[in-house]
Formats: C-alpha cells, structure tokens, sequence
C-alpha cells in the first residue's frame, strides 16, 4: 500500500472554499471527467448536509501494463461529502467502484476554518492493488507518481471555480449560465480582480516512492473569465 499527504491553505474563507469543490467539475482542467451526477442528497439530523456522487473518469494505461489488464479504460468513482455549516467543517471520501483487483484508490478530503478567516485543506490518498503476478508494487508506485502528477491540474482546476465564485460576491451573476461568463469576463478581469494568495503549507506526510518528474503546466493567458471563454469557444 502507498500513502500520500498534503495540506493547502487558502485565504478564502470556508463557505466559498467548501462551496467551489463541490461545484469543481467541469472545468477546463477536468476533461477525464466524463459524468457527474448526484444520486442522493439529504440533511442529517444534526443539520449536516450530506450527499453522494456518481463520477465516470476516464485514464490511460502504462505502456509496461499486460494487455488485457482491464477491459476499458473508464472508471465510476464514488464519492461521499459532509458539510456542516455550524462547525465549519467538509468531509469528502472517494473511491473508484470497478478495476478494484488492478487497484483501488482511496482518498479522504478535509477543509475546515482555519485562523484569520483562511481555510485549510488537507488531502490523503491511499493506492492498493491485489494483482500480483509480481506487478503490485509496480502498480502502486504507478498510481501514486499519476495522482501527484495529476494534482496541480486539480488545483488550477479548482482555483477557476474558486475565482469564479468570489468574483460572483460583487456582483449579481448566475454560475451555471455560460452567457453571464462571457459578458461579465471584460468587467472582472480587471486589476481589482486579482485572485488571493494560495498557500502550499509543509506538513509531514508519507511517501513510498521517488517524487515523479514535474508535469509542464498549460499556458494559458489571462484570468480566470478570459481561461472560461476559451474553453467555452472551443467546445
């Protein structure tokens, strides 16, 4: 079994930073998400609100995998989030549902108010795999290097819906039109609405295998209306 670890923190406050990875897919970045879909939400007698998803994603396979090692390349991942807007706390678990025997991939999210109004998320992953044929670790070592690969595209994923939320605060929008983006993106991509600081913050966490080589970041220009209007054209 592999272990990964992070903690992030933002100068957001919780309700906006709870409320953008529940609204995180789709985004520019999150093109392997194919589906998702909410198949239950309810609220706790402790006036929790707690809902799970459905999510197909899709991957690609290492060239070193033996043909035939799993019939298709997509996945259904289920996750499961509680949010408690009196404490201040989210709690998201998500594990994929099939190729489980090839590996499974557990990974637990935790935002909670931090001090000064910031919030802090801390972010676990766990990769199992009961292969064999001599190719567990090989396989595990596989899914850690992709899921840390994979992580800065999450976040500059999850930092357009974090922008697009605050920027919604100062003026009356509608985040599922996509006119409302394209007219207001000349207002808002002015000077004074630059995103706030992101903060990586050192914790001690587990790592089993060599950090995996840096993945180059897409370059795209302007904020984070101009980055949507694009992404809008080209689909």
């Amino acid at each position: 079994m592999k272990f990964y670890s992070q903690s992030f923190l933002y100068d957001d406050p919780w309700s906006i930073v709870s409320l953008a990875y529940l609204l995180r897919y789709p985004n520019p970045y999150a093109s392997h998400i194919l589906s998702c879909d909410v198949i239950s939400r309810d609220i706790t007698p402790a006036g929790t609100l707690r809902t799970t998803r459905l999510i197909l994603k899709t991957g690609s396979l290492p060239r070193w995998a033996p043909k035939g090692m799993i019939q298709r390349a997509e996945s259904w991942v289920l996750e499961e989030s509680e949010v408690d807007p009196l404490g201040k706390v989210m709690r998201c678990t998500t594990k994929n549902l099939d190729h489980v025997k090839v590996m499974r991939v557990e990974e637990h999210i935790h935002i909670r108010q931090a001090e000064d109004g910031k919030t802090l998320q801390t972010t676990e992953a766990f990769f199992m795999s009961g292969f064999g044929w001599g190719l567990t670790k090989k396989i595990e070592n596989y899914g850690l290097t992709k899921f840390k690969a994979n992580l800065q595209r999450s976040r500059e994923g999850f930092f357009i819906i974090l922008d697009l939320i605050r920027q919604s605060r100062r003026q009356p929008m509608t985040l599922g039109a996509p006119s409302h983006f394209l007219a207001s993106h000349r207002i808002l991509n002015g000077p004074d609405a630059n995103a706030p600081a992101h903060h990586e913050v050192p914790v001690a966490h587990e790592v089993r295998d060599p950090a995996p080589e840096s993945t180059p970041r897409p370059v795209v220009g302007g904020g984070p209306w101009t980055r949507l209007k694009s992404w809008l054209r080209s689909g």
